[in-house]
């Protein structure tokens, strides 16, 4: 079987960004995720595909414990529509499934969007397989994807 975190590791590698990707059990939730990882909860990224009325797509970076704000969103990105779409639309934009999704070798070079609590933080994401979690140092990853840094998400709950 190939490396399912070789597309990962070639894209990282392109970029210049220094990873670590860990397998790891399922979780139940976020606070158990975290446990497992040894991270707090606000470390933990969620890569969520979003997409524009015209047909395309950007990346949104969510901490732990967060959700997006969607007047936040459509006020950072100037547009009045967003929505996420189905998995199987993610699945065509990134190549990744639900719960795997990372900008990191996308099958889309889609900007990102990352909340601003990131910043300057070593972060977990997907990692492009499940099982699995990637590793990369927030600011990095911003630098090299060229993220636009805004507070675009609230707390949970």
């Amino acid at each position: 079987m190939p490396d399912p975190h070789a597309r990962v590791r070639e894209a990282a590698a392109v970029r210049g960004l220094e990873i670590e990707v860990r397998e790891r059990p399922a979780a139940k939730s976020l606070a158990e995720a975290a446990a497992l990882l040894e991270i707090p909860p606000s470390s933990i990224v969620k890569t969520l595909v979003v997409k524009r009325s015209d047909g395309s797509y950007l990346f949104a970076l969510v901490p732990g414990g967060r959700a997006i704000s969607w007047p936040k969103l459509r006020a950072v990105v100037g547009v009045n529509r967003l929505r996420l779409p189905e998995a199987e639309l993610a699945f065509e934009a990134t190549g990744y499934e639900r719960g795997t999704i990372t900008p990191i070798g996308s099958a889309g070079e889609w900007p990102v969007f990352a909340d601003e609590t990131i910043v300057g933080q070593r972060v977990a994401m997907g990692a492009g397989a499940h099982g699995f979690s990637l590793f990369v140092d927030a600011d990095q990853l911003i630098r090299a994807y060229d993220a636009t840094v805004a507070d675009i998400t609230v707390p949970e709950g």
